[in-house]
């Protein structure tokens, strides 16, 4: 175009506008900032939680609704504020680091050097908790350690909790809590009312030590005894912004068996069968899909990380490895549809599956479809 181009004449002042209103909006984002640090001081005050649901749901239907009287996409303002919800969540988490339900309070961690060991003794003590570590090396102190304490958290590998827990309870103050974070309940819950009189509490972070933010992260919360005395740890954890998840002990090992073990297991029967047959990954990328590529990136996700911790999750009890075994019979019983070719039963079978899922089939395509869109907007 030329320097006079009468198309800039009429752009040029539209473009100022919106530019305009961009800085309008970085300013109403910085005082909406503002408000949430006040947010914040109250929510210390009081040990209040940073996440909260209904609030934030009530929010997002208003918006949609105010949206669609502007006559604006209600799902792209959704999203815009979905984002702008969780960078105040994650401020408020950062800012609650160092909120402390019980102030002076002292917390020893038992494996304390290892990875989950570390990342929490980093929150209580940033938090202002009296943190002390106990490590292999370190039992000819364990005494001292544990004397007057007010929080025990076994943060061991499974093969060694039961024994840990038996080893540190009898040392631990009578009214101090202990809490296991392994990713199997029943056995150490079990172990926990043995060797330990006093408020005992089950936990499992579903998540992993390099999480740089607590906000949304879900905990399983097993009582296993005095559950009003055991309350202010998981306060503790929802004031920092996680979701506590009540549940037995029983129901816990049921339904990760599910979540952990077997998707676990058959994302490693993937990769292993993929390795086997030396399918060019990068080259298969090229011909992907995004729901490919999302599914090549859990695949990928798993076997990038450390293979001791998944052999230990995926066969940490004998009901996990009889599950598994369970789903290989399962995978023999589809051979003769595959070895006959045979298209209806693979219908049939497909119809009944998918009645058997119902409502959630709807759900997975609205909830996959987002993660798609995000994955089309990255690569």
């Amino acid at each position: 175009m030329s320097e006079n181009d009468p198309s800039d004449n009429r752009l040029n002042p539209l473009r100022r506008a919106i530019d305009n209103i961009d800085s309008q909006i970085v300013s109403l984002l910085s005082n909406r900032q503002k408000q949430v640090n006040r947010i914040v001081a109250v929510k210390k005050e009081y040990n209040l939680p940073v996440y909260h649901p209904a609030r934030e749901e009530d929010l997002i239907s208003a918006r949609r609704q105010q949206a669609a009287d502007a006559e604006l996409d209600p799902d792209f303002v959704e999203e815009i504020y979905r984002i702008i919800m969780r960078r105040s969540r994650i401020e408020q988490t950062g800012k609650m680091a160092d909120a402390s339900v019980r102030p002076g309070a002292t917390v020893l961690i038992v494996g304390g050097r290892g990875e989950m060991g570390r990342y929490f003794a980093s929150r209580f003590s940033d938090a202002g908790y009296i943190v002390r570590i106990l490590d292999r090396d370190d039992w000819d102190r364990a005494d001292a350690l544990c004397e007057g304490i007010d929080l025990a958290v076994i943060s061991v590998p499974i093969d060694v909790t039961v024994r840990t827990i038996e080893d540190i309870g009898p040392l631990l103050p009578k009214d101090a809590v202990l809490t296991d974070i392994t990713s199997i309940k029943k056995t150490p819950a079990e172990a926990m009312k043995r060797a330990h009189e006093g408020p005992a509490l089950g936990l499992h972070p579903l998540f992993g030590p390099t999480t740089s933010s607590l906000d949304k992260q879900i905990i399983v919360s097993t009582p296993v005894r005095d559950e009003a005395a055991c309350r202010w740890v998981t306060e503790q954890l929802s004031a920092w912004g996680s979701i506590i998840v009540p549940s037995t002990p029983e129901e816990h090992d049921e339904i990760m068996a599910i979540v952990q073990s077997l998707r676990h297991f058959a994302t490693f029967a993937i990769g292993r069968f993929m390795e086997q047959k030396k399918v060019p990954i990068k080259r298969t990328l090229a011909f992907s899909s995004p729901i490919y590529r999302l599914e090549m990136g859990m695949v990928g996700r798993l076997f990038a990380q450390d293979p001791a911790l998944y052999a230990e999750i995926i066969f940490a009890s004998d009901s996990r490895r009889k599950l598994l075994k369970d789903y290989i019979e399962s995978l023999g019983q589809t051979m003769d549809m595959v070895e006959n070719g045979d298209r209806e039963a693979f219908v049939a079978e497909f119809r009944r599956i998918s009645a058997w899922f119902g409502p959630f089939g709807e759900q997975a395509i609205r909830e996959s479809s987002f993660l798609i869109d995000k994955l089309i907007e990255r690569f």
